[in-house]
């Protein structure tokens, strides 16, 4: 019952636009937050929504420190996430929104092993792209713990892809910079060490974690693997554009309030 209750919670902010109370008080630890994902991944499911991969989170070992855990989390990625490179996100079609740089991940072989290997993930991934994740949450001033963020689907809003697709021949993602600018103003810098030392290592956890759930990655998923640098708050009007090297540039806007 606590889950379903939650789990209503949160659509009730879905619905209404206004952000909700945080839900750790109705659900114990991070199963029961899983729980409540997985219940609203159905509720979406039946509602016609198609899922198109999936993200991880809590990529920064200080961040992990903030939130008393010591390991990612993840969520689901819908189709109707997605935001072509350039263009408009509506004012309101994110509650609270923050953006971040990432690196994308496209596949193209499915991943159903119980343990990958390094050598599993680089078969598996057609190309990189560069990515701005746009994270929202239904919980009133980001008052989140770890159950509150996985439980609200790890705090998803939308993604936005490059158009540049490169090989994982053609890239170190390790060492690749990153930066996140307003209009030429720097806001974010980072590097692809920042995401739990390497982003393939967020997506080889990823990977033999959703296999433990029944949820494994299949061809064509997208996975985005983690900020590469702190989170920043865009302004009604903002366009963000985000330069990761090797991997090209991406960018998004933010619609003004009517």
């Amino acid at each position: 019952m606590t889950v379903k209750e939650a789990a209503e919670r949160i659509l009730g902010a879905y619905a209404s636009g206004v952000p909700c109370e945080p839900v750790r008080d109705i659900i114990d630890g991070a199963d029961a937050a899983y729980a409540v994902q997985d219940y609203l991944t159905e509720y979406w499911l039946g509602q016609g929504r198609r899922l198109a991969g999936r993200k991880i989170g809590l990529t920064s070992r200080a961040v992990q420190q903030q939130l008393g855990v010591d390991s990612p989390d993840f969520g689901m990625l819908f189709a109707d996430m997605a935001v072509p490179d350039g263009a408009e996100i509506p004012a309101g079609d994110v509650l609270q929104p923050k953006a971040e740089a990432e690196v994308a991940l496209v596949l193209d072989r499915d991943l159903t092993h119980e343990r990958h290997t390094v050598a599993d993930l680089l078969r598996a991934v057609a190309f990189a792209l560069p990515a701005i994740e746009v994270v929202g949450s239904r919980i009133r001033d980001w008052d989140i713990t770890l159950a509150d963020t996985v439980a609200d689907n790890a705090s998803c809003g939308r993604y936005v892809l490059g158009n540049r697709p490169v090989p994982l021949t053609g890239v170190d993602l390790r060492l690749c910079g990153m930066v996140l600018e307003r209009r030429g103003e720097q806001l974010s810098t980072g590097a692809g060490v920042a995401c739990l030392g390497h982003p393939l290592h967020a997506a080889l956890w990823l990977a033999d974690t959703l296999v433990r759930v029944g949820r494994p990655l299949q061809a064509g998923d997208t996975v985005l693997t983690g900020a590469l640098g702190p989170m920043v708050t865009p302004a009604p009007g903002d366009v963000l554009e985000a330069r990761i090297d090797g991997l090209g540039d991406v960018r998004v806007a933010f619609g003004k309030e009517s």
